[in-house]
């Protein structure tokens, strides 16, 4: 599979994860085995992606848009969240993001310590850093936002 490909699945896996798997299927109207085969990286699904439509639909409910970012990443391109979508969060103080973007940070090097101990780092290591790099990036995304209203 390519590497673009193998970036994507791992953002639908990200995304069905973060909405969860039995609201995923409600919202799309897939089956558990049908999303499975969106994010799986046997080579006989190496073909396979979640259709846009199920995309929107999960990202409308889910934290964070993990595929749509993906997306705009491989293409150079930074997201913001729009002006409604800043009034529906809630709000706290650019120190308190200091604080958690600190917090996600040890956590993320605390992970990395831990997965390259022996060297080499698995799957399943690669997947929790992969996670506490996405909770790092929403971290840095609401900071971004409180500073810019800030300046406007």
């Amino acid at each position: 599979m390519s590497v673009i490909g193998n970036y994507l699945k791992k953002h639908t896996e990200a995304l069905v994860k973060d909405v969860g798997i039995e609201a995923a299927c409600k919202l799309t109207g897939k089956s558990k085995a049908t999303l499975g085969r969106y994010y799986s990286d046997h080579e006989e699904h190496d073909d396979r992606f979640m259709p846009v439509d199920a995309v929107a639909a999960l990202e409308q409910a889910a934290s964070y848009p993990h595929v749509t970012s993906a997306l705009a990443e491989l293409k150079g391109i930074n997201l913001s969240l729009t002006e409604s979508l800043r009034n529906t969060r809630e709000r706290t103080s650019v120190n308190s993001d200091v604080i958690a973007l600190a917090q996600r940070f040890a956590i993320l090097m605390g992970e990395y310590q831990q997965s390259i101990g022996d060297g080499v780092i698995t799957v399943n290591e690669a997947k929790r850093l992969l996670r506490e790099t996405t909770h790092l990036q929403q971290v840095l995304l609401e900071m971004k936002l409180k500073l810019e209203e800030e300046v406007s």
